[in-house]
This record gives C-alpha cells, structure tokens and sequence, in this order.
C-alpha cells in the first residue's frame, strides 16, 4: 500500500482498543508472542492486563503499509525548507583502512540527529484538525525531540511521553522546545502503551517514532542526499533500531542505484532487526543496557520490516566494545561527537565485518550526537580500554623505602601516564612487600607490549588483566 494512499485515511483514521490482554488468547500467533508490561509474557498478571490494550491503525501486523519511492521524494519536496542538508564528506579513516569511506553527518541537524525529517513531513501531512489538537509519541529521546521541535516551530502541540531512564539532557531539550513531557513508564514499552491510551483519551494523533509511513518517507530523504553527493556508491551502512531508518534510505538508494549494497548494523545488545529476519516477522526481543540506546527497540516495525526485507543485502550485530571503541576514533579522528548509534556503522568496519568492501565505496550514517555527558566520558575509557591502550595491572613490589616510587618512576621513564593507583597489605603472605594495583594510559598497543615486557622482566611477580578485545596477535 502506497503512502499517498494511506494520507487520505488519516483524518478520519482513529485510535481503536482492543480487548484487555487477560481477554485475549496467549499462544503465540503469526507474527510472535504476545507480551504483557516490562515485556512479561502474555499471562503474567501485571496491573494494567484489565486495561484494554489500544492499537496504532498505521502500525497493523496483518496489513504492513510499504513506503514507495514517490513518498520519499514528496517528503524531501514538503520538508525541504526545515531540515538541514547535511554534509557527507570523505573520512580521514579512508587513509587508514583500505577503503572509500564518506560520513554522512546526520548530527549536525538542529536537535541532533536524523529523526527531525521524519518528524517535520508527519506533521505537515496533518489535517487542520489534528494539528490544532494536537499529537504524542512515546520516545527514549531523539524522536522526541524532533517532534517537539517542529511542532513547536510549525505551531503544533507535542506531548512526549519518555520512560523513566530516558536521558535527563534530552527530557530537559524536550522541554525547552515548549513540548508538554510526561516522564512515565519503566521502558519504551510501557511508555509506548501509556502514550497510546492518552492520545485515545484526549484525541490526539500518536505518531510512531519509527513505524509510521511518514516517518519512514522523511527519513528516506536522507538516501536522496546521499547519493546526490557521492557517486558510485559501493555500500551504505545503516544503523539499525526499530527500522524506520532503514526502510526509507534503502528505498530511496535502491531506486536510485540498484547496485548499491544495504548494510543494516545493530548492537548485540538488542538484535531485534536480526531476530525478526530469523524469525521471518517482527517478535518481540528483551533489550539488554547498551551504548547505542537510540537503537534499543524491542521490537521492529511491521511496516519498517516490510519495506526493507526485500531491499536488505547484509545485517551485521556488533559488540559493545567496537561502538565504544568507534566513538574513541571518531572524537580523535574526525573531530565529531557521536552517540552509540551514530558510531555502530564505524563500529562494524573496525570489528572486520565489512571487508568484503576493502577497495570500495562505502557511506556510513553518523545519524546522531546526543550522547549523554556522562555516558560520553565512559565510553571513551572503554574505546580505550578496548584498544588496549588503557591497561590494568597488579605487581608486587618492595614495601621498604622507595618500592612504589621505583614502580611509578619506571612507568614515568616509559612515557605511561598513571590514571590510578592502590596499596593493598592485608591480604599478601609477606609483610615485606606490598601488592600495587594500576590503571594507566600509553600511546598505543606497542607502547602497552613494551610496558608489559619491561615489567615483567623487572618483577617477579606480575599480573596482566584482560587482553584487549581489538587487538589481534
């Protein structure tokens, strides 16, 4: 079904309940299991089971609504004059890795991150009515904030409904761009449901963050950009969360340059894309805490999942440590500051999964920046860490006079810097000596090898934590 098709129904299309989940049959049907709050299996006895559950009419798993080409380029016409048109340019890591890499720089739009564009043509596509009630949306932070955005320069309503551990940075955005935020909800899940009954409630058009049609179609005009401004493009790789992305890139390229390879990268964290693939429908996936929070979506969208099945060439899972490490070599080498999601198409290069490509064309999404200060600062340290280039260590040196100062003063003749540093006397056999534990900073894996080497040469006693998981011998 084409969206244009789709757009004549939504002035009329109304929130509908369904019976409560207690109601309902709980074996598992077509399309997955049914769950309950929290994502608790269908007939787990959870407080809102008596509450009739309220369906999405554009999110329908037995009729998925399939995003075209001309919905993609009638939202790049509608939304031209809101968005930014984002730079996608040659990347510094082409010298390093034998490949053509271009990053398309997504983050640099006004609140952050990509999801502006599907947010600003949903709205447009609004009858009068809807956009003087007004809309909501349950997101952990970047469609949110798109959405309050654009509703309030378009003079819309937003209201926002985030889950409790939703970033504090981006609740606080949400609300300086006049959205009304309800802060509720233990997870998407849960926020989602309480966002879909209020807007049954006060008749308000909920827009999904990822599944909706026009959605969808905004974000494919980033795949117009892209291949406007790189030519003979071998692969773009795609992070992957509920799947809204995705679909509307993957129609717009393939439409465009058929030969260009889809490349969908998710962290290992919260596979849903990769369940679904396997399981040949979205089904529901408990997400575990990751660094890319903006992919964290427990279950992709049956429109989504649609659209980009037959135009999908490859769906990579990386682990956490290669998005950390990726974050790491894009603040030092391109100067950006990226989320988790913004770095996973880096982090699927670095980990070796895309050498099939080497030689070749390839245009990573950096699709956005809105990482939280605090988690900013920890994942550097795991980039670091990951690398090998922060180390950890305990050796037993002399407890007389001097014994620690000629540790910390080898370390200083070998140019490491000391982050950290403890005594521990209790617990070692001989009241002589005094086991150190230590934390530093080299340059680079051979500076830390050379550290190793002298120490262990130096001490007899001498225990190396935990070989970096980027390395290989």
């Amino acid at each position: 079904m084409q969206v244009s098709s789709v757009t004549t129904q939504m002035a009329s299309a109304k929130l509908t309940a369904r019976p409560s989940v207690a109601e309902r049959p709980t074996t598992a049907g077509q399309n997955g299991h049914e769950v309950g709050v929290n994502g608790a299996p269908a007939g787990a006895p959870t407080a809102a089971m008596t509450e009739p559950e309220i369906v999405d009419p554009f999110c329908n798993a037995d009729n998925p609504q399939i995003i075209t080409f001309q919905d993609v380029t009638s939202a790049a016409f509608k939304i031209r004059k809101g968005v930014e048109l984002t730079p996608c340019v040659k990347s510094h890591f082409s010298d390093l890795i034998d490949m053509d890499i271009y990053l398309k720089k997504e983050f640099l739009q006004f609140t952050g991150s990509f999801k502006e564009r599907g947010a600003r043509y949903a709205l447009l596509m609004l009858s009068d009515e809807q956009k003087k009630t007004g809309v909501i949306s349950a997101s952990l932070g970047n469609h949110a904030q798109g959405l309050s955005y654009h509703g309030w320069k378009l003079g819309i309503p937003v209201t926002v409904v985030m889950p409790l551990k939703a970033s504090l940075m981006k609740i606080q955005k949400c609300r300086n761009y006049h959205a009304n935020v309800v802060v509720q909800g233990a997870d998407m899940g849960e926020a989602k449901r309480i966002a879909l009954k209020m807007a049954h409630d006060r008749g308000l058009t909920y827009i999904n963050g990822y599944d909706h049609p026009h959605i969808m179609s905004g974000q494919g005009t980033i795949g117009l950009e892209i291949v406007e401004q790189v030519s003979d493009i071998d692969a773009v790789v795609v992070p992957v969360g509920g799947g809204g992305l995705i679909a509307g890139v993957a129609t717009a390229i393939k439409n465009l340059s058929p030969n260009t390879k889809i490349i969908g990268v998710e962290s290992e964290k919260c596979p849903s894309f990769t369940r679904a693939l396997e399981n040949k429908s979205p089904v529901f996936v408990a997400n575990q805490e990751t660094l890319a929070d903006g992919l964290a979506v427990p279950q992709v969208g049956y429109n989504a999942y649609a659209t980009t099945v037959p135009l999908l060439d490859k769906m990579i899972v990386v682990k956490e440590e290669w998005i950390a490490l990726a974050i790491l070599r894009l603040v030092e080498l391109e100067k950006c500051v990226v989320e988790g999601a913004g770095a996973a198409g880096l982090a699927a290069i670095l980990a070796g999964h895309l050498d099939e490509f080497i030689g070749k064309r390839v245009v990573l999404l950096i699709c956005g920046g809105n990482i939280d200060t605090t988690m900013f600062g920890k994942c550097l340290e795991r980039g670091m860490a990951a690398e090998g280039r922060l180390q950890r260590f305990t050796v037993t040196v002399s407890d007389g006079p001097g014994g620690v100062a000629k540790l910390c003063n080898l370390l200083a003749s070998l140019g490491v810097s000391i982050k950290d540093i403890m005594h521990e006397r209790a617990f070692i056999r001989d009241i002589h000596h005094v086991e150190v534990k230590v934390i530093c900073e080299t340059r680079d894996w051979e500076h830390s090898k050379e550290m190793r080497r002298v120490l262990q040469e130096t001490y007899s006693k001498v225990h190396f934590y935990d070989m970096p998981m980027a390395i290989t011998e």
